[in-house]
């Protein structure tokens, strides 16, 4: 996938806006997506912070039923694609199409060469055979993962792009800004390939990152303050209008 296929996808020519939902029951899930799709975002992440991933899969089915048409990206918290995967391909063969997989974690090893990826590889072989056809996001040097040194992360990013859809890093942490200079590396080694960015975004610093990131995945930065569930949608609002302002001008 090209940066170019990956704004189509979402007919956005600006960064592509994918407010993170963190979950906590059928009702608050649905309020915070009717939110997100009054507002105009092209899509939203729904992500199980507080419970296993077995528990969030009725949470997933509730709100593909009351929004069949809504593009659907989750993440299982702290679950790599080779647990996911056949997860999702199950879903698909109940008619539960879900869009998109955000995994923490993809499982490069920087320290390897591209076609010696034991564990991407494998996570990618299982994703070809789950019967899922959906987009792939992996984290890379990627927050509360295995610490991947600064000098290593151009070739992290370089090899991530063998084994997923769309390259996505982060900050240090939940609500942290990524570095501009890890930001910077990571489009210099991916080319052209499509990058998002999970943590830190808000509508006061996006217009640093709009040049490098095609996606933003956002929680805390468009929640109400001191709020880890809920969407503001005058903060949503703000982001989106920035990225369409920065999208009229490409």
């Amino acid at each position: 996938m090209t940066r170019n296929d990956f704004h189509k996808l979402f007919k956005s020519p600006g960064p592509v806006v994918l407010p993170v939902i963190h979950v906590t029951d059928n009702d608050q899930a649905a309020r915070n997506v009717a939110i997100a799709i009054e507002e105009g975002a092209a899509g939203v992440f729904l992500i199980n912070h507080d419970f296993a991933y077995p528990e969030f899969l009725p949470i997933i089915r509730h709100v593909r039923k009351r929004h069949p048409s809504l593009w659907l990206g989750v993440n299982f918290l702290a679950v790599t694609g080779r647990e996911a995967f056949p997860v999702l391909g199950q879903l698909a063969r109940e008619g539960i199409h879900v869009d998109a997989y955000w995994a923490d974690d993809a499982c490069i090893n920087e320290h390897e060469t591209i076609d010696a990826q034991t564990e991407a590889g494998a996570i990618q072989k299982i994703r070809a055979s789950s019967g899922w056809n959906g987009l792939y996001t992996g984290g890379t040097c990627f927050k509360k993962q295995r610490e991947v040194a600064p000098e290593h992360y151009a070739i992290s990013a370089e090899i991530a792009t063998h084994y997923m859809d769309a390259v996505c890093t982060s900050g240090v942490a939940t609500g942290h800004a990524a570095d501009l200079g890890k930001i910077e590396t990571f489009r210099k080694a991916i080319g052209d390939a499509p990058l998002t960015l999970a943590s830190g975004i808000t509508p006061e610093n996006a217009h640093h990152y709009v040049k490098d990131v095609d996606g933003f995945m956002v929680a805390t930065g468009i929640n109400h303050k001191g709020d880890f569930y809920n969407i503001d949608p005058a903060r949503l609002r703000a982001l989106l209008t920035l990225c369409r302002k920065e999208g009229a001008k490409s």
